[in-house]
């Protein structure tokens, strides 16, 4: 099972639409605070629809929360638009950690300096960035062929 963390997450809908992706593909959702929404069925119920009471979900009140429980810092993977390495090139294993940041501006500094793993999805140079929920569907398609045996 894959773990998809969402650092500060700040719209409600693309939350929802990444929960029920989660559903879908059987990967555990992580949640780390402060969010710039509350969740609640108003926020969620357009994107996540009636999923989200499937979703295995966790909330944690900061980065060091959800850090102090990682088993294997190595499996942690940060998405970055400004990372080298692509997530084509990088082999994904059952239990890896996928981290996304904000939308409005991605993972801190801070952040990325805890950990080595930062990837990147390519992408033309006409854009800055995909959406988050597209980028999260982009890395856990890949990250579950991969799995599957699909190499």
């Amino acid at each position: 099972m894959l773990n998809i963390v969402l650092v500060e997450p700040e719209i409600p809908n693309n939350t929802g639409n990444i929960g029920r992706l989660c559903v879908g593909t059987e990967s555990r959702l992580h949640l780390i605070h402060p969010f710039g929404f509350v969740i609640n069925d108003k926020n969620l119920k357009r994107s996540g629809l009636d999923y989200w009471v499937h979703l295995d979900v966790t909330e944690y009140q900061n980065i060091e929360e959800w850090n102090a429980q990682i088993p294997d810092k190595s499996r942690v993977f940060l998405m970055s638009s400004h990372a080298t390495t692509s997530i084509y090139d990088t082999e994904f294993q059952d239990g890896d950690w996928l981290v996304f940041g904000k939308e409005s501006v991605g993972l801190s500094e801070a952040v990325l300096a805890q950990f080595e793993n930062h990837l990147t999805i390519p992408m033309s140079k006409l854009i800055r960035s995909f959406n988050i929920a597209n980028s999260v569907a982009f890395v856990v398609g890949e990250a579950k062929r991969q799995i599957a045996g699909g190499k």
